[in-house]
């Protein structure tokens, strides 16, 4: 069959369609219709250059999503943003989108880029539909071996310190389960499936086809039994035949302690069943942290704004600051401590995830200046400056009307 001339002009053309696809690439690409989307750029949403390192787009997306947190940010348009901060983050987190996205923009989520669909994009059928044009195809083959079960997706929301400390959460899933009535089998309690008789049990139709490269057996699914080789004439009225029905779960997931806002955790085995004795799909659960009163986290420390009197500044003096466990700590503040700086208390920050170690609180100082001092103290701030050679000319507080006076001149 080398020289036979039904095979090269068969290949011809299959070349020719293959280049003239490429080029309409080509085209496409140059002109920009791949990426026509109007979204804004996901590196600036997260406000970081294109070659930024991931933990950069950590860090970026852990700041914002801090400020726009629903929780915290109450002003109008803060939600919105908060969702494009995790849509940007979800894509430029993950090594296979963020190059997908970086080679096509939107469009690589969107189902334009052309490429994700193999030959498909090139205005012809995949490989698949040339051998079929050929051979008759395998469209349909019937699928009868395990299949694993579908993932399920959850969103569990906890507080800052059972984020720090780890905590055990009951959660609810909704997932695809044997039905109970049938047990699986899709006939109605009484009935059994039969035999199919168009493929005689075996869920799949032969035929034997001639081509210019020979003879070739077309095998496909068998239309009545769906590949399943058994035919059910009484479906189960619980389930309407399927053989599953969504039923509710309670699981217990243990949260360990250092999660932060955005990690994901996966329970294997713990999603929907799978189809013909297949495995089950994982349950993957999403940590939503909400904001804290006091305290803001930074990887694995935590940040603490320490307000100081003038007085305890400049003299000095011993502290109480509060920790993430309750417990209040001890702090020295040097005299001449000036407004941002920081003191370091060790082991007081969150967990590392992966180890028994601990993060550090960071305290960052910030010097008070009163208001509404009576005479004396007034005073007693005017002999201070004296003696430091100052020369200061207190100002009256000339409450509203005297300010407006002033503006007026």
């Amino acid at each position: 069959m080398r020289g036979n001339p039904d095979i090269a002009a068969a290949r011809t053309r299959y070349n020719r369609r293959l280049a003239a696809g490429e080029g309409r690439l080509r085209d496409r690409a140059n002109s920009g219709d791949m990426a026509t989307d109007q979204k804004q750029d996901y590196y600036d949403v997260l406000g970081v250059a294109r070659e930024a390192t991931p933990d950069e787009i950590k860090k970026a997306f852990r700041r914002l999503a801090m400020q726009y947190h629903p929780d915290r940010n109450k002003e109008a348009g803060a939600e919105a943003r908060f969702k494009q901060v995790n849509e940007a983050y979800e894509v430029l987190s993950d090594p296979e989108k963020r190059a997908m996205y970086d080679r096509y923009g939107h469009a690589a989520a969107q189902g334009d880029n052309p490429f994700a669909r193999g030959f498909d994009g090139f205005g012809f059928g995949g490989l698949g539909d040339i051998f079929d044009a050929f051979f008759g195809g395998q469209q349909g083959r019937a699928q009868r071996g395990p299949q694993r079960g579908a993932d399920v997706r959850r969103t569990v929301t906890i507080s800052f310190e059972d984020a720090v400390f780890g905590v055990e959460r009951e959660i609810e899933v909704m997932t695809a389960e044997i039905c109970t009535a049938c047990n699986g089998l899709r006939a109605e309690p009484g009935t059994q499936p039969e035999r199919c008789g168009t493929c005689n049990g075996t869920g799949e139709l032969r035929k034997v086809q001639q081509s210019i490269f020979g003879q070739f057996v077309n095998v496909a699914m068998c239309d009545r039994c769906r590949g399943e080789g058994r035919v059910v004439g009484t479906p189960c009225r619980n389930c309407k035949g399927v053989g599953r029905e969504k039923r509710k779960r309670k699981l217990s997931v243990k949260i360990p302690g250092g999660v932060d806002h955005g990690s994901q955790m996966r329970l294997s085995g713990e999603g929907e069943i799978g189809a013909n004795g297949g495995p089950r799909g994982n349950l993957y659960v999403q940590i939503n942290v909400k904001p804290h009163d006091v305290f803001q986290r930074d990887e694995d420390d935590l940040l603490l704004e320490l307000e100081l009197s003038i007085a305890q500044a400049s003299l000095g003096d011993e502290v109480q600051v509060p920790t993430i466990e309750g417990e209040p700590h001890t702090l020295r503040v040097p005299a001449g401590t000036q407004t941002g700086e920081v003191f370091i208390v060790r082991g007081k920050g969150v967990p590392h995830l992966r180890g028994s170690a601990r993060g550090d609180m960071i305290v960052r100082a910030s010097v008070v200046t009163p208001k509404g001092l009576t005479k004396e103290q007034k005073d007693l701030l005017k002999r201070l400056a004296e003696s430091m050679g100052q020369d200061v000319k207190p100002q009256e507080d000339r409450g509203f009307m005297g300010k407006i006076k002033d503006a007026l001149g």
